[in-house]
Formats: C-alpha cells, structure tokens, sequence
C-alpha cells in the first residue's frame, strides 16, 4: 500500500532548523497529482499548508516551498478536498419526539455524541463537514448542524459559527410517507401540506408583530421557540433541507417554497429525473443519494441511478450525501463512482462531493475546494478518487492529521474489526437510534 513519506519535525530539530509554532507551521505536499475542484487538475502538484489555511496550490516546478515547510512526498497519490456530506444522521442524534409533527425549535446538536464511532468512519472515508440531521419522521424534526470533524471533547468542538458565534444549521423537513401516522400526525399528502401552511401562516403572523413592536417590550409577543425557527427560514436566514422522494413529493415543496419565499435544499429525490426541468427552472439544488441496492422506502421504487445525470444535464445545482447509515460515510466516494456510471460527469461528480455541497451549506467560502484562503481540509488517496481499489490514507482538517491509515487506531475504522462500532448508534427516519452492532 501507498504511504505517506513525511520529513518528520524531530528530523527538522535535529538539523538545527527553527520550527514555527503550532498555530504558524508550513506543511507542504508535494509531487502528487492534485484535484484543486475550483480549477483543473496538476498532473504534479504542490499544496502548502500554512496553520488551518491553504496557502498556495500549483504546478510543483511553479509553486515555491517555504523554507520552514515540513515537507510531505506525495508522488504517485492523490490529493482533493475533504468531501462534504450535506445529509448525515451520525452520532445517534434524535430530533422531535411524538407530541406534534412540527417541532422546528429542536436542536439536533442539543443530541449528538460526538464519541460516536461514526465520526471516526467518516474521516476514514474522507469527510470533513457534514449537516447533520435529525430524522424525517416529521413534516419539521428540528435544527441541523453544521459540523467540522476535529478532534473534538464536545459538540461545541465541532460546530461551525456564524460571526456572532451562533451554530450554523438549517431546517429540516419532510414529506410524504414518512409523516404520515397516527393524530396528531397527518394521515395523508395533502394534510401534511395543509399543517406546514398552517404553521408558516402562524411565523408570518409572529413575525409581523416582532417588527410592529419594534423592540418595545411592551408590545412584543411572549417567546415561541417554533415560530422562530419558522421565522428564520422565512427570513433566508436558514436553508430549509426537505426530504422528499416521489416526483409529486418534489413538486408540493417547490409549490411550498413559492408561497412561503424560503430558500431549500431537496434532499434524496428519487423521482428528480421525471420532473428535472421544474426543478431547473425553480432554481434550486439537489441532495442525491446514490444507492447501489435502493430499497427498503414503496416511493423510492422508481429511484434510479441516472438522477445525477438527469439533474446535471437541466442544469440543476447537484450534489451527494451519505444519509449515513443508510451508506456507509466510508464509500462516499463511490457513490460518486456510482453516478458517473449512469451519466454523470466526472467533473460535476467530484464537485457533488465537494463545492457544490459546501454551496448548499453556504460554507463554500471556507471549504470546497483547494483554493488559496480557505481551510486546509484535504484528503490524501492512493489512488484515482473513482476507483473502487482506491484507499483514504489521510484526512486533514484545518491543517491537523486527524485520520492517518498506517496508524492502527484509526485503520481499526478504515476496515473495520473488534471495537471499531464501539458506541455507535444510526438514528433512523422513523423509531429513534439503534446499535450499529455489539462490538467494543
């Protein structure tokens, strides 16, 4: 197997070298093939590294090493951006209970173990951000968060700020039969699109009074956590991110989002390819996911593989997503493999696990890409990223190691074995977290 071949720090001390501190130090990879995604791909690259931020990204005869680099020989590997799942359930995370079908004021990070050995697949399979969610049991579960995958003690150790400091995360939502159950849930389509009018006409309502009392407490309507939440996402302050499956499901939340004014993500979309050229011309995006042995939903019956490549070809915005545990956060990378099969293009592909999910986030300003500005996250194959025989060998967030696959602990995550499901939980749409099996 392909490993990394570093000029190790210690070898920098011993040879006299001054060694900048942690929060300064220059790493640079150098001789790889480089897949930048924000331009085309170096046959034989240079990526420098200067603390958490890429600091230069070009041809290894025309991108110049800093002296105090650590050089890292990365010939005959490749090297992209860390991949971006824009729709994940790991960390048995659970969103509303059963009191009510909308409970948009829960808090999906308020439940998210970060010990949960899912983060730690995650980065074997490369993945440095993900939007975790809570599941789709409800016309609104709750909050998502968006989340870094440092080396965290704490969920707060995880989640991306906005500048004032407050979590970034979207809405969830859902339709079709998911929802569908016993009062006080719908019993069909058309009710739980009746509820989620109802609900928004309510945030209107609330918001109208917030900006009529104009900040007099006298005036202003007592707290309601729900219709605040609404409220954002009336406000394009949040993305809304909606599950939905059949090409009728797709069609009610364009209809929705017309009405409301909220900017949304569709998520899964197994019938995008029937009704491809509503959504291009509502301008949305798409969350796909690429499934080899689809099964297990009746609407997701006429799912098919030539979705990415139906939706690119419209000119939809299109990204993939794990839904881990529905595909394991460790063959990300081939679900991308997986739609190129049916259609898609390479090109659009690559950014499906990269830029255009860090779009869907908003977070493409700071991740998505090896551009010179952002955060060094990156991932180091062994190979093509397309093929099956292709390796993780390491994962870096913000500059830091945090997968390394000749290191036996994290290996254990790569391929699995004894421990390597220790703690691990899979919340699912409908009945709450179960074990991802017994080992510890």
């Amino acid at each position: 197997m392909a490993t990394l071949r570093i000029v190790s720090l210690a070898v920098l001390i011993a040879a006299g070298l001054v060694i900048p501190a942690a929060a300064d130090a220059v790493t640079a990879f150098v001789g790889g093939r480089v897949i930048p995604i924000g331009g085309p791909e170096i046959p034989v690259g240079t990526v420098v590294v200067r603390g958490g931020t890429i600091a230069a990204v070009g041809p290894v005869d025309a991108t110049p090493v800093p002296v105090e680099a650590g050089r890292i020989d990365a010939t005959g590997l490749v090297i992209m951006p860390g991949l971006v799942d824009t729709h994940s359930h790991v960390g048995g995370g659970q969103g509303g209970d059963g009191s009510g079908p909308v409970q948009p004021d829960v808090r999906i990070l308020d439940s998210i173990n970060v010990h949960d050995a899912g983060f730690r697949k995650c980065l074997a399979g490369g993945l440095t951000t993900l939007n975790i969610m809570p599941g789709s049991g409800h016309l609104a579960s709750g909050q998502t968060a968006y989340v870094k995958l440092r080396r965290a003690g704490t969920i707060d150790d995880l989640l991306y700020r906005d500048a004032a400091g407050r979590p970034l995360g979207g809405l969830k939502m859902a339709n079709g039969t998911n929802s569908q159950r016993d009062p006080p849930f719908p019993g069909t389509r058309g009710k739980s699109a009746a509820i989620v009018r109802q609900k928004f006409v309510k945030a209107i309502a609330y918001r109208d009074k917030l900006a009529r009392a104009a900040g007099d407490h006298e005036k202003m309507p007592d707290r309601d956590l729900e219709l605040e939440a609404l409220v954002d996402a009336l406000e394009r302050r949040t993305v809304v991110h909606h599950h939905c499956h059949r090409a009728d499901d797709i069609v009610t939340v364009l209809r929705l989002r017309e009405e409301f004014g909220f900017d949304v993500v569709l998520h899964h979309v197994s019938e995008a390819w029937k009704v491809a050229p509503e959504i291009a011309r509502s301008g949305v995006g798409c969350s796909v996911i690429v499934l080899d042995s689809p099964g297990g939903k009746i609407e997701a019956a006429d799912f098919s593989l030539v979705t990415g490549a139906v939706l690119e070809e419209a000119g939809v915005p299109c990204a993939l997503h794990t839904d881990d545990p529905v595909t394991d956060s460790r063959l990300f990378l081939r679900t991308a493999a997986l739609a190129v099969r049916a259609g898609m293009s390479r090109e659009k592909a690559l950014e499906s696990l990269t830029i255009a999910g860090a779009r869907m986030l908003r977070l493409d300003a700071r991740i998505g890409s090896l551009t010179p500005g952002k955060d060094a996250d990156l991932v180091v194959l062994s190979g093509d990223p397309l093929s099956v025989h292709t390796s993780v060998l390491a994962t870096y967030v913000e500059g830091r190691k945090v997968f390394d696959r000749d290191d036996p602990a994290d290996r254990l995550f790569a391929v699995g074995g004894f421990g390597a499901s220790r703690d691990q939980k899979a919340e699912s749409c409908c009945n709450g977290p179960t074990r991802v099996g017994a080992l510890r």
